[in-house]
This record gives C-alpha cells, structure tokens and sequence, in this order.
C-alpha cells in the first residue's frame, strides 16, 4: 500500500509564500540590525573624539581648616591646553571651595597636587569638569 501526500511535491512550483516572508524578515532585521550598530559605533565615536581634555582626581588629603590638597590628572592632546573645575564639601554637603586650574603643559598626560582654598574644613573634593581652554 501506498501513502497518498497531502500538497504539492518539495520544490516543484518554488517556495511558499511562508518561506518568503521568512527571508524578507531576514534582510529587515540584518538591515535595521546593521543600522543600529551603525548609531552606537558613531555615538561612541562622537563621544570620545569630543573629549579633548579629560581629568580625574587620583586622591585629596586636607591640610588645614581652610585648604585641601587635591592630586589631579589630566589627559589631553599635547599641543592642548585646558582647564578643570575642582570643588570641595563640606560635612554637611554645602559647598566650601570651587576654582578654575589652568593646564598649559604640552604633554599629553599632566599628573599635578593642586591646593584647593576652602571658606571652612572640607571633607571632599571632585573634579567638576576638564574642558579645553
């Protein structure tokens, strides 16, 4: 006895109309995946080439009631000169210090202890911003 099929034979009259939904589906998501990797690519890029100086506060240690050695490093283009905003806090978070330092070395990594003045004892120091001057 034989089996009797229920369709058409495989392959005889082309593809299913599933099958080709399936490969359209297929190219929109390579295509839109593709163009999402795209954006990140580009604003990770953009962010990075936009930082043309960058800083971070390696320590802080307070020295008296109206100061605080702050131990900055800066990383920027060597022909670069920039600045970074450093502020200093008090116990009760208000804020007891804030001053512009200039970076005109022409190197690419500046590695400075800066003393940040303060109007009472501080506890804290941070690095605000760095930006190109």
């Amino acid at each position: 006895m034989s089996t009797v099929r229920a369709g058409v034979p495989d392959g005889r009259y082309g593809r299913s109309a599933d099958e080709r939904a399936d490969r359209k589906l297929k190219i929109v998501g390579a295509v839109l995946g593709a163009a999402l990797l795209g954006v990140v690519a580009w604003f990770g890029y953009s962010y990075i080439a936009d930082q043309d100086v960058s800083g971070r506060v390696i320590g802080f240690k307070v020295v008296s009631d109206d100061a605080v050695e702050v131990h900055l490093e800066v990383r920027k283009d060597k022909d670069t000169t920039g600045v970074c905003t450093l502020r200093s806090l008090a116990e009760s978070g208000a804020e007891v210090g804030r001053k512009d330092f200039p970076f005109d070395q022409r190197r690419e990594q500046v590695d400075e202890v800066v003393t940040l003045r303060t109007t009472e004892r501080a506890t804290t120091a941070e690095l605000v911003d760095c930006k190109p001057r």
